[in-house]
């Protein structure tokens, strides 16, 4: 008698588990669109033209206390090449041991030390394999600059190799004739 008033019980127990609507789960949230340093890595996993996009959207629109650039040191900048950051923290180095400023004061994306009215306004890109070239054209502080970045695909990421201004100068050159000197 009891078994059978336990799989009686057991019974109904799974009939109104059956009849019962189903759990719904809440939707998952939404995930925020990535911002900052956070958004060009992510571009720059993805292609060279999306990272070039990233880099200058951010550069007309930073994340202000954005902690992945907080967090970055002279010569250790992830979207820089490695030869290319190894000029830079030369270049920090020397102008540290000489208590000078360093030639790398500005933002090169930007070819400034602060945006007004940023805004590209061209790109045309050449692929080439792992290399990339960027031709940019941006407006800042109600000016139009044009520039070349070289670009390399190090790794799973795109990264900047060289910035080339519109007069042909290179910042990979003159931070080489830095490195160069130092070495004397």
């Amino acid at each position: 008698m009891r078994v059978q008033a336990m799989t009686a019980a057991a019974v109904l127990a799974l009939t109104a588990a059956a009849c019962s609507p189903a759990e719904e789960k809440a939707p998952a949230p939404a995930e925020a669109p990535l911002t900052g340093r956070a958004a060009i890595y992510a571009a720059g996993e993805k292609d060279a033209e999306a990272f070039v996009r990233a880099l200058y959207a951010n550069a007309a629109a930073p994340l202000a206390n954005d902690p992945a650039a907080a967090a970055i040191s002279p010569g250790r900048d992830p979207l820089y090449s490695r030869t290319l950051n190894a000029l830079i923290g030369v270049d920090f180095r020397e102008a540290q041991s000489r208590n000078e400023v360093t030639y790398l004061n500005y933002d090169p994306i930007c070819a400034c030390q602060d945006a007004d009215g940023f805004a590209l306004t061209a790109l045309k890109m050449t692929p080439d394999g792992d290399k990339a070239i960027a031709e940019v054209t941006f407006t800042n502080h109600g000016q139009t600059h044009q520039q070349t970045l070289k670009l390399v695909k190090e790794g799973p990421m795109w990264r900047i190799a060289d910035v080339i201004d519109a007069k042909g100068k290179s910042l990979h050159d003159a931070l080489m004739a830095i490195a160069e000197k130092a070495e004397g």
